[in-house]
This record gives structure tokens, sequence and C-alpha cells, in this order.
């Protein structure tokens, strides 16, 4: 890349930056996590306290059954009701969910007919599940909170699209008809990367530099110099997802592996790792038709 295009690059990214910053309307952190996140902290709360201030919301609801009722998040029993959901899952894993979901519901807003949300939303929450699911499996303590992550690492999409509606235009225009990576095409029209964007959208919530990381670094695991092993995991999820949903959801569909996960989650080669994809498919199939919108 020569300099004249670094520096290009440069002056568009602090345009975005500057754009990104003083919009007022940028999503605030949902009143519910607040809630939620006090009750928690309350060493003397139950489970049915809990779940009083989760009912508050009962499209939440729904969508916590859903998931803890799907195949890949690996429930052996029903859950029915929000308060058993609690019981089985524990405080900590609800939090993470909680958060996930009111923040994906937020973005939500932001779509309309000319974004694929259904895509975008079945992508997140596939991904989601699937990174809870191979969490365990590898025997990686914090499944919650790959869950959570998996969920928001795409979430700088829907702001592109948002408040940056020419530049998300160009972008696809730019990936059909150059050729080009979506990553390219961003780095053309912002300056940076969903990805970078879903870091400033996670650091205004104030949420943990872990999640803030692993969004940021969700295609290139091997450029994070602290651990990698929990944005590995998120890594494998999504290339597990694209390679399993067939690229339904096309902003990513030129999504690359990066090999280091190999080492790092201690997968051996990449023909272990087609014969490790594959052992999902059944459950991820039937995770599919569990799906609600």
């Amino acid at each position: 890349m020569t300099n004249n295009k670094i520096e290009h690059i440069k002056n568009i990214k602090e345009h975005s930056v500057k754009v990104l910053t003083s919009v007022h309307n940028l999503p605030t952190v949902p009143f519910i996590i607040y809630e939620v996140t006090k009750v928690i902290e309350d060493s003397q709360a139950s489970a049915a306290q809990l779940g009083e201030v989760i009912s508050q919301d009962q499209g939440l609801v729904t969508k916590i059954l859903t998931v803890a009722n799907s195949p890949l998040y690996g429930i052996p029993r029903r859950v029915a009701t929000i308060d058993f959901a609690i019981v089985i899952l524990g405080f900590n894993h609800i939090k993470n969910i909680v958060i996930a979901l009111s923040m994906m519901e937020t973005v939500r807003k932001f779509g309309d007919k000319n974004f694929d949300q259904k895509n975008y939303w079945l992508h997140s929450i596939i991904t989601a599940t699937m990174a809870k699911r191979i969490a365990d499996d590898l025997g990686y303590p914090e499944s919650g909170e790959a869950f959570t992550a998996g969920l928001l690492h795409d979430l700088g999409i829907p702001v592109i699209y948002k408040y940056f509606k020419t530049e998300y235009n160009n972008i696809v225009a730019s990936v059909l008809q150059n050729k080009i990576s979506h990553r390219e095409a961003e780095l053309q029209e912002l300056g940076m990367t969903h990805s970078e964007i879903g870091k400033i959208l996670i650091d205004k919530w104030n949420l943990p530099v872990e999640l803030s990381e692993t969004v940021l670094f969700h295609h290139q695991p091997s450029l994070l110099e602290n651990d990698k092993h929990f944005v590995s995991i998120v890594h494998l999820s999504d290339y597990v997802v694209h390679k399993l949903l067939a690229d339904n959801f096309h902003w990513d569909s030129d999504f690359e592996l990066d090999e280091e996960i190999l080492t790092t989650l201690k997968l051996g080669d990449k023909d272990y790792l087609e014969s490790f994809v594959e052992n999902y498919r059944e459950i991820f199939e039937e995770q599919l038709n569990n799906i609600n919108y």
C-alpha cells in the first residue's frame, strides 16, 4: 500500500470516527441491562427476583427461552419459564444473554427494507450459539461470554448502514463490481472496518475489554497480542457458520480462516478442521429449523 493511500485512509478514518462520536442518538446501554446487573450484583437476590425484572420485557423473555431451548445451546431439558432458565443457566449466563439480546434489539431498529435484517439476525444468533457450543466442547470455561461475543461480533455492520448510508451502498457496489473484499471496500469508504466500528460501540457501552478486543479482531485473531483463545473460538464459530450456511449472509461471504487458530485451539491441521466442522452439520441444521426472527 502506497504512502498516499495510507494517508488517504487515515484521513477518511478520522472523519468517520468524528461522525460516530458526534452522533447524539448513537445507542446507549438498554435500561434492562442496568436493572439486571443491579439484581445480579445483589448477593441476596433470588432467581425469582431476577425473573421478575426480565419479565418486564416479554419479547426478551421469548428470545431467552428460544436461545435456551436451541439445539446448539446444549440444554437436555426443555426450558419453559424464565425462572427455570435462570436456575439452569445461572445468573452470569443469563446476564450475558440479556446483554447480547438487548443490544441486538437496539441495532435491529436500524434496519429497513434495504438492509437484510433477517439474515443479519440469523447469522448473528447462530454464530452466538455455535460459539457457546464450541467453547463448551473445547472445555473453555467462559462459554456464556462466547455467546455474547458471537452475537455482537458483526455489530458494526448495521451501524454503518444507519450512519453511513452512502458509504454502505458504495461498499456493497465495490464488492460486486470491483471483486474486492468487504474489508478492503470498508477501508476505502470509511478508513476503518466494521470490526473497528463495532469496537467503538462496545467501548461506548463500557463492556469488558475482552469483548471489545474480540469484536475488533474476530476476523484476524492472530493480530491480538493478548490471550487469543477467546477470540479464536468466535472466529472459528464464524467460520463454521459460513461453511454450513453456504454464505447466506453476504456481507462476509469472502470470510478467510486465520489458520493460527488451529494452533491456538489445538485443532491440528486443516483436514482435521474440516471433519471438526462436519461434526456440527446435523445439529446445525436442526438449529436452523428452530430459529425465530
